[in-house]
């Protein structure tokens, strides 16, 4: 079972979490008129073996959106943080 140790909440189990998908993807420009840089954003991704970041919603507790770094292969957590905090400094 993967537990998430949320900054507001405390380690609770992932069932109390929704999966919001890769925090590394970088979203195109609201008025980017390519697209295949829409298609790329949408519908193209990497499935990496090791560290990985994604975003997950506390959606029965905080309702926070936060940023959690997990090792793919074994679900080890490394690191959770807030996305709104976050997401600024995450290279594009």
């Amino acid at each position: 079972m993967l537990r998430i140790e949320c900054p507001c909440c405390g380690p609770r189990d992932h069932d109390e979490f929704r999966y919001g998908g890769d925090a590394s993807v970088a979203r195109p420009a609201h008025d980017d008129p390519d697209p295949e840089a829409w298609y790329r954003y949408v519908y193209v991704r990497d499935n990496p073996a090791g560290s990985h970041r994604e975003f997950w919603q506390h959606v029965t507790g905080c309702r926070q959106w936060l940023i959690i770094e997990r090792d793919t292969r074994n679900h080890v957590i490394a690191w959770v943080g807030f996305a709104r905090k976050t997401a600024r400094k995450m290279p594009a």
